[in-house]
């Protein structure tokens, strides 16, 4: 029986197509990386629009108020114990009306930087139902889903932070940060959401839009898990209080979190 091989045009064809969808596929890809990068930015303007029309409505920040039990109800009277105990329905805790959201240790009962979730999404604010609590691991648990909101960007999510006058390590600014919006994934098993997330080009284009540009300064800080100075890092920055470096742009690893800062 005689056989046939491909003929040279046919080769082609085939490698034609394989090109086409190959490159359908990145560029596939690239809009879904595009859509949730928009989706971050997205993101901190409804939690941002949510806190504001809170303070609006409830004169106070979300997490703070001191009668927040007076409208939901009290997951337990005790305050400590109102911290550990998950309500049903609607039921939360009280915050104490400092400014500040702070969370749950041995010096101070309150964990604000939960229920801060769970008062706005009582409030009709934001969507879907939080515990109000840190998850079992230590007082900075953030549980993508449960006590804190994901985002679209996979293993990531959003955390209030109060990291006030900071006097930086290698890894974050010297600032006074205040109380903040951390963006990321979570930094370890059971912290919040400041771990590596973003390369440093798609930070830096959330940071032109939204601000400035650098990641420094203004109301968005970068928070640069590769260590200031070192090859993989996230920005070009030597040191703690270089504020006029610039985001590392060459870099393609996903090293960066942000700290949306003094919105609150």
């Amino acid at each position: 029986m005689k056989t046939t091989g491909f003929s040279l045009v046919e080769l082609s064809i085939v490698l034609v197509i394989l090109g086409l969808l190959t490159g359908g596929i990145l560029a596939g890809q690239s809009l879904i990386r595009a859509s949730e990068l928009r989706a971050v930015s997205s993101e901190y303007s409804r939690h941002f629009t949510a806190i504001q029309s809170f303070r609006d409505k409830y004169f106070a920040l979300p997490g703070d108020m001191t009668n927040a039990t007076a409208f939901w109800g009290a997951a337990h009277a005790t305050p400590a114990t109102c911290l550990t105990t998950v309500g049903t329905g609607t039921q939360t805790c009280n915050g104490d009306a400092d400014g500040v959201l702070r969370y749950a240790n041995a010096a101070n009962e309150y964990g604000e930087i939960f229920t801060g979730w769970q008062h706005m999404a009582n409030a009709g604010l934001i969507e879907g139902s939080y515990t109000g609590r840190s998850g079992a691991g230590s007082a900075y648990d953030a549980v993508l889903g449960t006590n804190a909101p994901r985002s679209k960007i996979s293993n990531t999510g959003w955390s209030f932070y109060y990291i006030g006058n900071y006097v930086g390590n290698s890894e974050t600014y010297a600032a006074n940060y205040g109380n903040t919006l951390a963006f990321g994934t979570k930094y370890g098993a059971a912290q919040l959401t400041d771990g590596s997330a973003l390369k440093p080009e798609e930070a830096w284009n959330i940071d032109t839009k939204l601000d400035d540009g650098k990641p420094g300064t203004g109301r968005i800080i970068a928070r640069d898990n590769g260590g200031f100075g070192n090859a993989g890092a996230c920005t070009n920055s030597a040191n703690q209080t270089d504020y006029a470096a610039t985001y590392k742009l060459s870099n393609a690893a996903s090293i960066c979190a942000l700290y949306f800062s003094s919105v609150l």
